[in-house]
């Protein structure tokens, strides 16, 4: 038997490893694999005549395990930007990550064209204190170059005790010069549900979905409605902008929060004995109440599975604007001592059989956020669609996400008034409220 556990999520963290969304720990057969062919033996074969030859002839002696370790990352990295080894302090630092705390910076990345890109930096951390933006390219640590390094060796690089400095050198869309930043690391604890009372609306939220996401929506919901009376309550806002992914049965459970039944999501692999359906119990934590879900182009994979679901089922209105487009599912694979393989094995699809890899989530309302003036030219469009070697969209044009700026001036948060003002009357848009009937049968 093996121990899997799958994943939707995009980046990695820094001071853990692994993006995240997993949908627990399953215990699966480990399955036949199918008899290789005479010309992948041949193919084999030719490895090992390279990795001899290396070991015997390269000019300095070569490590056995980092040449093996490298091998195994250009295998897996040349299938898509979502598949890696991790070895095993990497693996580790993942568990942790998932359970809400770890050691780092704080921000959320992958690795583009050789050099660090930043996904999202998180809410509170040094590096959202320190002024670092997602689309960020980090091209050196400490005056030393990315390039030529894995993104887990980047990371590595990245770690280090509490309370040392980092300097990271930054290239950033519309700046002349690549300039240096300075971050402090600290012991990063993320409370992954955030929310207060907006006069008469509830303001909940999700920076990312860890274990500890479901119990903090719970939370957020029970103080909220004692906090404002029952009528006045006029509806929630759940905020997923810039929440790159976590935890698959989190993102389901957040679903299943506001619908009463019908599917979540499903999943489907190569095979067709591979899909997954994940439906909803019966029951609506707010009885029904209003919902709009805020979205941008830092909204990836468990944000998308949460902002779908609600969409097809016409639950909530989606507003802001294109989420990222990540709709491949990982698959994390103990491999005993020897750490764990990140491999993408399926594609999840809305409760309308809506696949958005490379395609996003559309939002009923499009809000754009302007930007200010010191971030214009300096900020881009991002999304899935734009990864060198991401999966294609199965069907129709792929879209290449919008930004993922929020102020952090409520008032000056575009999106949050537009969706405040839906709530409390004093804007009006067929999208809102949606209408359930029109949503997917159930």
């Amino acid at each position: 038997m093996m121990t899997r556990i799958s994943l939707i999520g995009v980046g990695v963290l820094i001071g853990a490893v692994a993006v995240a969304t997993l949908d627990g720990v399953r215990w699966m057969p480990t399955g036949v694999a199918e008899a290789a062919s005479s010309d992948t033996y041949r193919q084999l074969n030719l490895f090992g005549d390279v990795f001899e030859r290396v070991r015997s002839d390269y000019v300095e002696q070569p490590e056995d395990s980092k040449l093996i370790e490298t091998a195994i990352n250009g295998m897996l990295s040349a299938l898509d930007p979502h598949s890696s080894y991790m070895p095993p302090k990497d693996f580790r630092d993942m568990q942790v990550q998932t359970r809400g705390e770890f050691g780092g910076l704080g921000i959320e990345v992958t690795m583009e064209d050789e050099v660090v890109k930043v996904v999202s930096p998180i809410d509170d951390t040094p590096a959202q204190k320190a002024g670092i933006l997602a689309g960020d390219k980090i091209i050196a640590l400490d005056g030393e170059t990315v390039r030529g390094l894995t993104l887990s060796e980047a990371v590595e690089k990245m770690r280090g005790p509490v309370n040392t400095d980092l300097t990271v050198t930054v290239l950033r869309d519309g700046t002349d010069e690549p300039f240096e930043v300075t971050i402090t690391r600290e012991i990063i604890k993320i409370q992954s549900v955030k929310w207060h009372p907006e006069e008469d609306v509830g303001y909940i939220r999700i920076t990312q979905f860890n274990e500890r996401t479901f119990d903090g929506l719970t939370e957020a919901i029970d103080e909220l409605e004692n906090e404002i009376p029952a009528d006045k309550l006029k509806g929630f806002v759940i905020d997923l902008r810039n929440n790159p992914g976590g935890l698959l049965d989190q993102a389901i459970s957040v679903s299943d929060a506001f619908l009463d039944k019908g599917e979540i999501v499903s999943t489907r692999g190569r095979e067709e004995g591979d899909t997954q359906r994940f439906n909803a119990r019966p029951g609506d934590m707010i009885d029904s109440k209003p919902v709009i879900v805020l979205v941008n182009g830092g909204s990836a994979s468990a944000s998308e599975i949460v902002a779908g679901a609600l969409q097809d089922h016409r639950r909530a209105t989606i507003l802001g604007t294109r989420s990222f487009g990540k709709g491949s599912v990982q698959t994390i694979i103990p491999l005993g001592s020897n750490g764990a393989l990140r491999l993408t094995t399926a594609r999840y699809y809305t409760p309308a059989g809506r696949s958005i890899q490379a395609k996003g989530i559309d939002p009923d309302i499009e809000v754009d956020q302007e930007l200010p003036e010191e971030l214009i030219g300096k900020v881009t469009a991002r999304g899935e669609a734009s990864l060198r070697g991401h999966l294609e969209a199965e069907e129709g044009e792929e879209s290449t996400g919008s930004f993922a700026y929020v102020p952090a001036d409520e008032e000056k948060d575009q999106q949050l008034q537009a969706a405040l003002d839906l709530l409390r009357g004093l804007q009006v848009n067929s999208a809102f409220p949606p209408d359930p009937s029109a949503g997917v049968p159930n």
